[in-house]
């Protein structure tokens, strides 16, 4: 799986950290995501695809 995000558009909710810490974090000055692997383990595909689903800026894309 491949994620992409359009940081942009981040609104700092966290919601994708709470889904799935082992894949996003957040910067501590701002809130916006911090992607820390962008091809994660198949491991991870349903929190990764939860995190995408909660988050309300709908800025995480994710292929597989």
């Amino acid at each position: 799986m491949q994620i992409s995000i359009d940081f942009g558009k981040c609104c700092g909710a966290g919601q994708c950290v709470l889904a799935a810490p082992d894949v996003f974090d957040q910067r501590d000055e701002d809130g916006i995501v911090v992607l820390l692997d962008d091809n994660p383990p198949a491991d991870q595909a349903e929190n990764v695809a939860q995190a995408a689903a909660v988050c309300p800026a709908a800025v995480i894309q994710v292929k597989q």
